[in-house]
């Protein structure tokens, strides 16, 4: 029986190998960041700014007319100061003097839920809900609608 000589699949593994490197400095993976998430359904993306707007109560509807619910982490969570800090340029206690004033308006903060968790069950179940967390948190039961770019400090590096 007659072998083939190696030296050609060598080179063959060698190229393969170089490909890959190369592929992969050419699309790195995407910078952790904070997800924002939201279950199933007719919206895909959300912009920065209607993030804002949602999180700060200013919309409430999405454009088919149903209910917008946000919920936040709590305001000590290290995620939730990323979030405010990078959405707002206010941590989650500077927040707290515009939400004083909101609720002489009627209008009340988005719902506190515990954990990242806590957040993925929760939007992932219930219609209208939209949510944050790390991007390396996020799941298939939920759809990325929009990252909030930076670091996360959860994220392995």
């Amino acid at each position: 029986m007659r072998q083939r000589p190696l030296r050609p699949r060598l080179l063959a593994a060698a190229a393969l190998m170089l490909l890959a490197g190369v592929w992969q400095h050419a699309w790195p993976a995407p910078e952790p960041g904070i997800a924002v998430v939201m279950g199933p359904g007719p919206v895909t993306t959300v912009n920065l700014p209607t993030v804002a707007a949602i999180f700060r109560r200013k919309r409430q509807l999405w454009d088919d007319g149903s209910r917008i619910v946000p919920v936040n982490l709590p305001a000590a969570h290290a995620l939730r100061r990323q979030f405010s800090l990078r959405l707002f340029k206010r941590s989650p206690e500077d927040m707290q003097d515009y939400w004083n004033d909101q609720y002489f308006h009627g209008v009340l903060p988005p719902a506190v839920l515990a954990s990242e968790e806590a957040v993925i069950r929760f939007v992932a179940s219930t219609p209208g809900a939209i949510g944050y967390v790390s991007s390396c948190t996020q799941d298939k039961r939920v759809i990325v609608v929009a990252l909030v770019p930076g670091t996360d400090a959860s994220c392995p590096h």
